[in-house]
């Protein structure tokens, strides 16, 4: 079997490379027994499970192919597809897994997480996760019509650009406490969110940094289970 772990790819119909990057991982692991996590950001933005265009129905039926298959995808929403639901997923049999997650691959313990609540130096950040991740909060907003959502989540992108131009590279990047807890009671973390692809050494332990997908490649993390003794490395997706 062959779990594979990616993020941030920032699907949109404004990136159609991305997208066809992502349809062809698709293809050319479908037959490989797959178990696919997408550790959030799958999205550039997300306005709700009733949103449908061209552009995402190829990806639902490109999706339904892979599962129609014997494979099966896992997400965690991430801050730009928070509103993501089991409505879509639900589509081609897809799951959605909680804000934090673990997974056993033989004998290692790994936790799985999008990996912006490890950024809890950017203050500003987690008080306005902390309102819009709001039940109540999210429930309202997804009452409101789709021609209004879409434009929240344009302002929600252009100040989310606007505040990275200002903000510190260490305010955006993880917290080596939050690193050092969350790393507790498992051996491997694997998170996305900071575009800063790498794998560190955390005093014998694994944190593993999914890439962002950029305009040719994304760094993405395959992991073999019948080669439980691997060394695990990031892995060159081109397209």
């Amino acid at each position: 079997m062959t779990y594979l772990f990616i993020a941030d790819l920032h699907l949109s119909p404004e990136h159609p490379r991305l997208v066809r990057g992502f349809l062809d991982l698709l293809e050319h692991y479908k037959n490989k027994d797959t178990q696919l996590y997408i550790l959030g950001d799958w999205f550039n933005a997300w306005i709700g499970d009733d949103y449908s265009a061209p552009w995402l129905d190829e990806i639902v039926s490109a999706l339904q192919q892979f599962t129609q298959a014997g494979n099966h995808v896992y997400f965690q929403v991430g801050n730009r597809d928070f509103a993501l639901g089991q409505r879509f997923l639900q589509q081609f049999n897809g799951s959605i897994l909680p804000d934090v997650d673990t997974l056993n691959i033989g004998e290692l313990q790994i936790r799985l997480e999008h990996g912006d609540l490890l950024c809890t130096d950017d203050v500003s950040y987690q008080k306005f996760r902390k309102i819009i991740r709001n039940p109540l909060v999210l429930g309202f907003l997804k009452s409101m019509p789709l021609s209004f959502r879409q434009k929240l989540a344009n302002g929600f992108r252009k100040k989310s650009a606007q505040t990275k131009q200002v903000k510190s590279y260490q305010i955006m990047d993880v917290n080596q406490q939050a690193v050092e807890q969350s790393l507790q009671a498992v051996d491997v973390l694997i998170h996305g969110h900071t575009h800063r692809p790498n794998i560190h050494n955390e005093n014998g332990k694994l944190r593993i940094v999914l890439g962002d997908w950029r305009e040719h490649e994304a760094q993405i993390l395959e992991i073999d289970s019948k080669q439980v003794d691997q060394t695990l490395e990031l892995k060159t997706w081109t397209y």
